[in-house]
């Protein structure tokens, strides 16, 4: 199976173009009908079953094919535990102690299955938003329906204009670091969302999916050496880019939009979102991060001024926790050697 590396270069190719037309089109379908249906609030549960889409970027056929069907699984996996803890009106306790266990199993499943872009990022990240939705909004049933309708169109989409090439002959196992990886997202998941609590943040899961980022930037199925410089440079990234999203979302809620435009707004801000992803991941967050924000606002309405400062603080309370981690617990090293064989990635 092909490496998904960053590219060099920051201008996208045709290959880039064509990738985040077929994982916008995931969206946009959907948001249509849903618009269509005068339901534009239900765009999160939407949104997630597209980003299966986003998987097996550089690959084709029935790779390809496997790993937006196994990321279709656990997007859908996310959210139906996600919509569940909304139901039942768990406490926030209990959302980050289910969150910091579904990232640790996450990470082994994405090692396990050689998913790409890696980690569990996606996957808990649909967790703790659909979990912070209010159960009102839509019974849980259609709520995992529309997300697994969309993951299978994301799927059906994605076959779209790629080679049909045979069966891969790779053989996937647990790679010798991996666990030790999943107790990093644990640690991490947890502490962060432990201490969005203590703050008094209404949105601790967006701490939580913060402290996911920089441990995507290792790939365990890859030698070990350099990987804190990774870390800390996908990092600043992760702030950087949150910051200039967040300026984009305070000047697009500054005009007021109404509901139908802040959908149409979401729709299109997946693509360039998706076409700066492997080229540069500050840029790709810059699009990202107005795309979420407006989905949450879309599906919660609340005070501007206040949504965005709790995002910027729960995004620098994640970041540094997942750092701290990384180089707290850092595992046995491995030689170059000893991974030859394995392919790299690149998460979200």
């Amino acid at each position: 199976m092909r490496s998904q590396a960053v590219r060099p270069g920051l201008r996208p190719d045709g290959h880039d173009h064509r990738h985040a037309l077929r994982v916008a089109a995931g969206l946009a379908i959907p948001g249509t009908v849903l618009l269509i249906a005068g339901r534009p609030e239900l765009m999160v549960y939407a949104a997630f079953g597209s980003f299966a889409g986003m998987y097996g970027r550089t690959d084709t056929g029935a790779t390809r094919l496997r790993q937006q069907l196994e990321a279709a699984c656990l997007l859908t996996a996310g959210v139906a535990v996600g919509v569940l803890l909304s139901a039942w009106a768990v406490p926030g306790w209990v959302l980050v102690g289910v969150g910091s266990a579904f990232a640790a199993l996450g990470s082994l499943l994405a090692d396990r299955l050689r998913l790409r872009p890696v980690g569990p990022f996606f996957f808990l990240f649909a967790l703790g938003a659909t979990a912070t939705v209010p159960p009102s909004l839509v019974e849980p049933a259609i709520a995992i329906g529309i997300c697994a309708a969309t993951a299978a169109l994301a799927v059906a989409i994605g076959r779209i204009g790629v080679p049909r090439e045979g069966p891969s002959d790779e053989v996937r196992r647990l790679p010798p670091r991996a666990r030790v990886h999943a107790i990093r997202y644990a640690v991490a998941v947890g502490t962060a969302g432990a201490l969005g609590m203590a703050f008094g943040f209404d949105h601790a899961n967006w701490a939580m999916a913060a402290a996911a980022v920089p441990l995507g930037a290792m790939d365990v199925g890859r030698p070990s050496e350099g990987e804190v410089r990774l870390v800390l440079v996908r990092a600043i990234h992760r702030v950087v880019g949150t910051g200039a999203g967040l300026v984009v979302t305070a000047a697009l809620l500054a005009v007021g939009p109404g509901p139908s435009a802040l959908a149409a707004l979401m729709m299109a801000l997946l693509f360039p979102t998706e076409l700066f992803m492997t080229r540069h991941y500050a840029v790709a967050i810059g699009f990202f991060t107005p795309l979420i924000m407006l989905m949450t606002e879309l599906a919660e309405p609340s005070d501007p001024a206040a949504l965005l400062t709790t995002r910027g603080w729960d995004t620098l309370i994640g970041v540094v926790t997942g750092v701290i981690v990384v180089v707290a617990i850092r595992g046995r090293r491995r030689s170059p050697s000893a991974n030859s064989a394995t392919v790299g990635g690149l998460s979200a």
